[in-house]
């Protein structure tokens, strides 16, 4: 098949996941309720006890509420991907003319859309209770970008969990098992260094401290440091490693 064919596919796949949101609004609804709730949680009744030297504490969450935003919308794919197994709709593809991979490449795609819309959407709710952008507007832009393209990458390990359980209700508690640990062990909503020792050492070198960090510094205009060649790194690895996975389990479960 040639590459043409290919992204036609992908359009087509990802056309289909996005008239399925529009047919059923509430899954949408639900999905950005949650991340409000927890900047509105976190801003006014947790915020006052958590100290956060030399920033407003606002400022400090909603780069984080953003990246964790997306980490939970990546759940999502593996959901969808099990549902289509359960249905059997994974068969009807494979009987069309059709890429193999553009069931997959669709699905991430769809999901990533659809996160972009959840981080402006965190933004502006931010900026309603006094978040404030205060790097340059490309800055502003690389930060949200930032959290877009990690949120692509752990789609395809949601997407491998998905292939891999083949059960809806299973793939969203699988996906979030190991999801909350890593959300809550960062820097997300609180300054790693109030955290235990032993704690310290794993939440510096996670995944998901150093990409709030590269978003959060791009966003209020503070050092970068390696956390954003570190970020790109983890996206890279996370990448080549589960973008061939979730293929080979697409493949045995077909």
């Amino acid at each position: 098949m040639n590459l043409p064919w290919i992204i036609s596919d992908i359009v087509v796949m990802t056309r289909r996941n996005l008239m399925r949101y529009t047919r059923l609004p509430q899954l949408l609804v639900f999905s950005t309720i949650q991340p409000v709730m927890f900047v509105l949680l976190f801003a006014y009744v947790f915020g006052g006890a958590i100290q956060t030297p030399g920033v407003n504490y606002i400022n400090f969450l909603i780069p984080g509420i953003i990246v964790q935003t997306v980490i939970f919308g990546s759940i999502q794919t593996g959901v969808g991907l099990a549902d289509d197994l359960t249905k059997g709709m994974i068969d009807r593809f494979r009987s069309l003319p059709m890429a193999r991979s553009a069931v997959l490449a669709g699905r991430t795609a769809t999901d990533t859309i659809r996160n972009v819309f959840v981080v402006i959407l965190m933004a502006v709710v931010g900026y309603i209770i006094g978040f404030r952008f205060q790097g340059t507007f490309l800055e502003s832009l690389g930060a949200l970008g930032m959290a877009v393209l990690f949120g692509f990458a752990f789609s395809w390990i949601s997407a491998s969990i998905g292939l891999l359980v083949k059960e809806t209700e299973t793939a969203q508690v699988a996906g979030f098992v190991w999801v909350f640990p890593l959300v809550f062990a960062s820097s997300i909503f609180v300054p790693v260094e109030s955290m235990p020792d032993w704690l310290q050492v794993f939440s510096k070198h996670s995944p998901i401290t150093v990409t709030v960090n590269a978003v959060r510094a791009l966003a209020l205009d503070r050092p970068l440091g390696n956390n954003l060649w570190l970020s790109l790194l983890w996206i890279a690895g996370i990448c080549a490693v589960f973008v061939p996975l979730a293929v080979y389990r697409y493949r045995k479960s077909v």
